[in-house]
């Protein structure tokens, strides 16, 4: 539990390769985590070679870790698997919809999310990649993924080469609610976010954005209602185009 409360994203990494053997038993033991029906609604993409790296890094804006890892993942939500699967044992599939595409979608989350506290526990170091799901048409087509695939999360992964400070977190009486879902007054977020708001580097950044509050950096520079319609637009099509929606 201690090393989990420890941990951070790490963006910097040595140049040292991770023994394949090492990353074959993390993922085989990653899943054991929880799945629908045992069917294990998911498959990650093993990235090493640097052309690949080099063809994926402008759906992740080229961040710098995407060439520097010596591994990427890309996590998966996988239908395809299960549909070939009962179409060769005589069964017809029909998951070709949203609601599979959700449950795909929460085992390979689990999946990943297991995966990554084990590959911690052994000393790696690991950053997650939200922009997968702003840019999926070109790791579809990069990493040559069939109808009834699609990347969910993206994992940088190396030995750490650096140890950054821990980001800030909410604390737990701000999203734990007992036997029912407890609204917020203004005097629980003027509370509740008190620390966060105050921290220096929040302020800092408030200021030399010349924004009034913490929470306008979010709605109006780093996740605006305009990107956020344009990159669910962008990803709903891609889920029409790989079967999930009709």
């Amino acid at each position: 539990m201690e090393y989990v409360k420890q941990r951070r994203s790490i963006r910097k990494y040595q140049e040292r390769d991770i023994d394949q053997n090492l990353l074959n038993e993390l993922l085989e033991t990653a899943s054991r985590a929880s799945t629908m029906g045992n069917l294990q609604l998911y498959s990650v993409v093993v990235t090493r070679d640097a052309e690949i790296k080099k063809a994926l890094a402008p759906a992740h804006f080229n961040q710098p870790m995407v060439f520097d890892a010596p591994v990427l993942l890309t996590f998966c939500a996988d239908f395809h698997r299960t549909s070939v699967w009962c179409e060769n044992r005589k069964a017809v599939p029909g998951y070709d919809n949203f609601l599979s595409f959700l449950n795909a979608s929460i085992d390979t989350l689990l999946f990943a999310q297991t995966f990554c506290t084990l590959a911690e526990e052994k000393g790696l170091g690991l950053c997650y990649l939200g922009t997968t799901i702003y840019n999926p048409d070109l790791i579809i087509d990069t990493l040559k993924l069939p109808k009834l695939v699609m990347p969910v999360t993206t994992v940088t992964l190396g030995y750490p080469a650096e140890n950054p400070p821990q980001t800030d977190r909410l604390p737990v009486e701000a999203f734990v609610h007992e036997e029912a879902y407890h609204d917020y007054t203004a005097m629980d977020i003027d509370r509740l976010y008190a620390y966060k708001e105050a921290l220096p580097e929040n302020k800092h950044f408030v200021e030399i954005n010349k924004k009034e509050t913490l929470a306008q950096i979010f709605t109006d520079i780093r996740y605006t209602k305009k990107d956020n319609e344009f990159m669910s637009e962008t990803y709903l099509a891609s889920m029409k185009k790989q079967g999930f929606l009709k």
